[in-house]
């Protein structure tokens, strides 16, 4: 690797020394992501309050989001730097839907977001997970105690709604027993079916799941900051794809087992293949010629 490359990447973290960096939240978020970043680069965490992101999209579906998940991250920024006066950003944006592998589970997929307006630096840290994304209609005080329980309240707050998952919420952020009873008999009170729709609330600051895979995406963001292309030097080089092909240890035809990693830059496209380490062949109860 040129030695000018690497001066140049440690000029760029040298440079978030004392930076200031905005972040844009209602939700917590600042003793999530500010300590893990302030620890790990020396920069300065600017919490910025004074716009409310549900207005750009809310987890209690008021207001759906515009774009993608990576779009409403960046907006976020980008307003948290103009409102801040800062010329550093970061965003958190959470997506939820089923799982990637059975379909059948609730699952979060949160990024963060770094936004360098003098570099034009785009760098997004990733982090996916089960959700607590739990709902159920219920009819009386005994079935809605019961999906508490099952649903990690109170620590996990919780939303209502009369009837059905699409009607206005009546009430949330529930996290105390008492406040959740009183709310329970009222939203059945405005219920025209005698039913209350219960739910999670997914917003960062009341479910702690979403928390912890925050976290996660903010270390991986990290680990990106601290990755420096080969070829240009610019933050962000990551591993983008797997070759497979690993040849069987038996008849040495191609597996579906990884042979190397493929490393990339987003800026210059430098592509990388890194071989695997462990052993040069696989094991043939992993190849679908000798073990079909």
């Amino acid at each position: 690797m040129p030695t000018a490359d690497n001066a140049r990447f440690k000029d760029y973290l040298a440079r978030c020394r004392g930076q200031a960096v905005a972040l844009l939240t209602r939700h917590g978020k600042e003793t999530l992501l500010g300590p893990l970043l302030e620890d790990a680069l020396g920069c300065r965490l600017v919490h910025v309050d004074s716009f409310d992101t549900d207005q750009l999209g809310s987890f209690t579906r008021e207001i759906p989001r515009a774009g993608s998940q990576r779009d409403a991250a960046r907006r976020k920024a980008e307003l948290g730097m103009q409102l801040a006066g800062c010329t550093i950003g970061i965003a958190s944006e959470g997506a939820f839907g089923a799982d990637p592998h059975s379909g059948l589970l609730a699952w979060d997929t949160e990024i963060v977001l770094w936004l360098d307006a003098a570099t034009g630096l785009e760098i997004v840290g990733f982090a996916d997970g089960p959700a607590a994304a739990a709902q159920e209609t219920v009819r009386d005080l005994a079935a809605m105690r019961d999906f508490a329980r099952q649903a990690g309240f109170p620590a996990h707050h919780l939303v209502l709604r009369p009837d059905h998952a699409e009607a206005p919420p009546s009430a949330k952020g529930l996290a105390d027993p008492t406040v959740l009873e009183s709310a329970f008999f009222a939203t059945l009170a405005a219920s025209a079916r005698g039913a209350v729709y219960v739910e999670n609330d997914l917003r960062a600051h009341a479910n702690p799941t979403r928390q912890t895979l925050i976290r996660q995406a903010g270390a991986h963001l990290l680990t990106l900051l601290k990755s420096a292309c080969p070829n240009c030097a610019t933050p962000g080089f990551r591993l983008s794809d797997l070759a497979r092909g690993l040849p069987c240890e038996w008849c040495r035809q191609p597996t579906r087992e990884v042979v190397a990693e493929i490393w990339s830059c987003n800026r210059c496209e430098h592509l990388e293949r890194r071989l695997r380490s462990g052993p040069p062949s696989a094991d043939a109860s992993r190849c679908d010629r000798c073990n079909p």
